[in-house]
């Protein structure tokens, strides 16, 4: 769970104020949620005693969850001094390589999962905008099933997911439903900031769905954003073996090293909340 809120800065001294924010507004129980605040900006924790920023980050999971990972790892003799969301990681990661890279527009970043999409519009200097859609892959396969007249939505979803049938054809029609809700969360950014979307990026994608990221650009009227991944390494001090190059789609290892990076080279903060 992450979520760009803004607050009422006269009620932060409310004990309760931010479990009202996790109730009302992100439909969750805060006593079963472990719950953090940061700066969008910079990633840094929030700090509620300066009181001075109306614009958090909120971040958090199931405690049961980090529970339940806690033990698959001591079971297997691991003792991690901390868990990271791998999310919070990549958004840390693609903020620091627009940096790098001085792009100034907005990136429109997707991790599109089975049941639900999450949305987020991040620049250079943060994350700007972060939303939940109800609408995933499952959704698509009722639409393969009708498109091509197949017998049950089984039949679809082995399809969809076999990699031996182009569906590109049919994209426009498959995204149709997702399109609409990221076409009024990008109207409503554009209008309010003057800015318009650069690029986009889609991570969780199996390879045979990363054609869905293609299909979605361009329906946008964007153009995927491609990492060059060796230049940016080499900025965050990241050495690979001598022969060992990670190979496309790079949606696949952006994560993996925003998780293992270092931002010292470049003096920037981890939207971790670490100042590495």
């Amino acid at each position: 769970m992450i979520r760009r809120q803004t607050i009422d800065l006269k009620r932060l001294k409310d004990p309760v104020y931010f479990d009202e924010i996790y109730a009302q507004q992100f439909r969750l129980d805060p006593e079963n949620y472990t719950m953090r605040a940061f700066n969008p900006v910079d990633g840094l924790d929030y700090d509620a005693g300066k009181g001075a920023q109306r614009e958090v980050l909120f971040a958090g999971l199931p405690s049961d969850d980090i529970i339940a990972a806690q033990e698959r790892l001591l079971a297997q003799g691991i003792y991690p001094e901390r868990l990271e969301l791998g999310t919070l990681a990549l958004l840390g990661g693609l903020t620091n390589y627009l940096q790098f890279k001085q792009i100034q527009s907005p990136l429109l970043l997707l991790e599109i999962g089975e049941e639900l999409t999450q949305s987020f519009i991040l620049r250079a200097d943060g994350v700007d905008i972060s939303r939940p859609i109800p609408s995933g892959i499952a959704a698509m396969v009722p639409v393969v099933q009708k498109e091509l007249s197949l017998k049950d939505e089984e039949s679809a979803r082995k399809l969809f997911y076999s990699n031996t049938f182009d569906f590109t054809a049919m994209g426009g029609t498959l995204i149709k439903k997702l399109l609409k809700e990221l076409q009024s969360s990008i109207g409503f950014y554009e209008v309010q900031t003057g800015q318009s979307i650069g690029h986009v990026y889609c991570t969780q994608l199996p390879s045979s769905l990363a054609w869905l990221g293609a299909a979605l650009a361009g329906a946008l009227g964007v153009a995927p954003l491609r990492i060059d991944l060796r230049p940016w390494l080499d900025s965050l001090n990241i050495k690979l073996a001598e022969g060992v190059l990670p190979h496309p789609p790079d949606e696949h290892w952006a994560g993996l090293f925003s998780l293992i990076a270092s931002y010292q080279p470049n003096g920037v903060q981890s939207i971790t909340g670490e100042k590495k």
